[in-house]
């Protein structure tokens, strides 16, 4: 999980430590090695360079306070000009428009436009309450289109159909048309993309623009493309008036070398940043956060959200009243909470927003095996009758050898599912009246989170 760059800085952090002030000798040390970590996340040229000059220009006699030493003190300015080369705080997409208010997704082909396309369509639903209608632009590429049916579907938003013997032109003004008759909120266009930027490319999405004239600009980009993000920043910006940057694919290995060019090269903020594959896989972009992230600190306040987002409130309290109640936890309760865990995006994503140093430890943990192990026994679980479910011990030889034939697995993972369940329903137990109140008031204080 931990970067070329944090691995850097905490080692220097470790160098300096005890040294009484910070001086233009340990400022070049450590401006030395962020350079070299910078350009290794592909981060151009000229942007490292302007980096540098303003860290130094930050770093140099800053007094230490406190219990600080000189390394926290200069990864404390690092981390104060990483956030400001992507933008300070929180740019909101601007729906400020006589409806329909019209988003224009540019980008190249590969960068995740479509897919994009329908999470915005899914965040402006959900977030911002809004009646979302899409339609595809792409007459070039093989099932473009019935791909933007697809996810559109999937997040919940109407599509606008449209053809591969259609002009783009004739596409826009049909959808625009439709949109405002039939009283939509927000008509996203997915526009299309090329292998490379080439001149049909921009005179096309050049007269979209003019057809459309979106109240947002969305440049998609790949957050793994690195240095030939900012060629393809250019292109864009010249082309088109662009308000605002998605960063798709962020979960991958790259650190932020994407993030960190687009938005200076562009001057457009950065809006939106794709954090995985599925629809609700799209966060607000907050550059402090995201620096956080690439310092290795961790993003805290993210992993709060998504575990907030991704709780059954009313399951946890259903539990909760159950067990006060007197009555038992079974394995209906048992793959309630193997379920909740998977509404959260899953193990790996959840360690991904820890800080670095926390996450190496939980990272020895092998992330795959262990959401296979979570799935399998869900499978174990699924292949038991309700009254199984609802009364374990009914559970004998016969019966397992049938429940793992049903669910592909050995009888000793059957009995190994069985014995942690029998655990776990032993701490139920102890936390049934007054020790499950005491829990979740300890707990009152997280909003939203499962009281426990």
């Amino acid at each position: 999980m931990a970067s070329a760059l944090t691995d850097k800085l905490t080692r220097l952090v470790k160098e300096m430590r005890g040294q009484a002030r910070i001086t233009e000798t340990n400022v070049q040390d450590m401006l030395r090695e962020v350079r070299m970590a910078l350009l290794e996340a592909d981060v151009a040229l000229p942007v490292v360079r302007d980096f540098i000059a303003r860290v130094k220009e930050k770093a140099l006699g800053q007094e230490v306070m406190g219990s600080l030493n000189p390394g926290q003190v200069l990864v404390s300015i690092v981390s104060k000009e990483l956030a400001a080369t992507m933008g300070e705080g929180v740019s909101d997409i601007n729906l400020a428009a006589q409806p329909p208010a019209v988003i224009l997704m540019a980008g190249l082909q590969g960068a995740g436009k479509t897919t994009t396309t329908a999470k915005l369509a899914k965040h402006l639903i959900e977030k911002r309450k809004k009646k979302v209608l899409t339609v595809s632009g792409d007459v070039y590429r093989p099932a473009a289109i019935e791909q933007l049916k697809t996810v559109t579907a999937q997040a919940g938003a109407e599509w606008f159909p449209s053809t591969p013997d259609q002009k783009p032109s004739d596409i826009a003004l049909a959808a625009i048309d439709y949109a405002r008759k039939h009283f939509f909120d927000v008509l996203l266009v997915d526009t299309a993309g090329r292998l490379a930027i080439d001149e049909a490319l921009m005179a096309e999405i050049k007269e979209l623009h003019s057809i459309l004239n979106p109240v947002e600009t969305l440049f998609v980009v790949d957050a793994m493309q690195g240095q030939d993000a900012v060629n393809t920043a250019k292109a864009f910006k010249e082309a088109l008036p662009l308000t605002g940057i998605i960063l798709t694919k962020t979960d991958g290995d790259s650190r932020g070398g994407a993030a960190l060019s687009v938005r200076q090269i562009t001057g457009a903020p950065i809006k939106f940043s794709g954090t995985s594959e599925k629809l609700d896989g799209l966060e607000v972009f907050d550059a402090e956060r995201h620096a956080g992230r690439i310092l290795g600190m961790g993003d805290i306040v993210a992993l709060v959200e998504q575990v907030t987002a991704g709780v059954d409130v009313a399951a946890a309290q259903k539990l909760a009243a159950k067990l006060k109640s007197g009555d038992g936890f079974d394995l209906n309760d048992f793959l309630s909470q193997l379920q909740q865990m998977k509404n959260m995006g899953g193990l790996s994503n959840l360690l991904d927003k820890l800080p670095s140093q926390m996450a190496a430890k939980a990272g020895q943990v092998d992330m795959d095996k262990a959401e296979k192990d979570m799935k399998r026994k869900e499978g174990i679980i699924q292949s038991m009758t309700p009254l199984e479910r609802r009364k374990p011990e009914l559970i004998k030889a016969t019966r397992k050898r049938r429940i793992a034939a049903g669910s592909g697995v050995h009888v000793q993972e059957v009995n190994r599912l069985l014995n942690e369940f029998e655990q776990m329903q032993g701490m139920m137990k102890k936390l049934k009246g007054g020790g499950m109140m005491k829990m979740m008031k300890r707990m009152g204080g997280m909003k939203g989170m499962p009281r426990f």
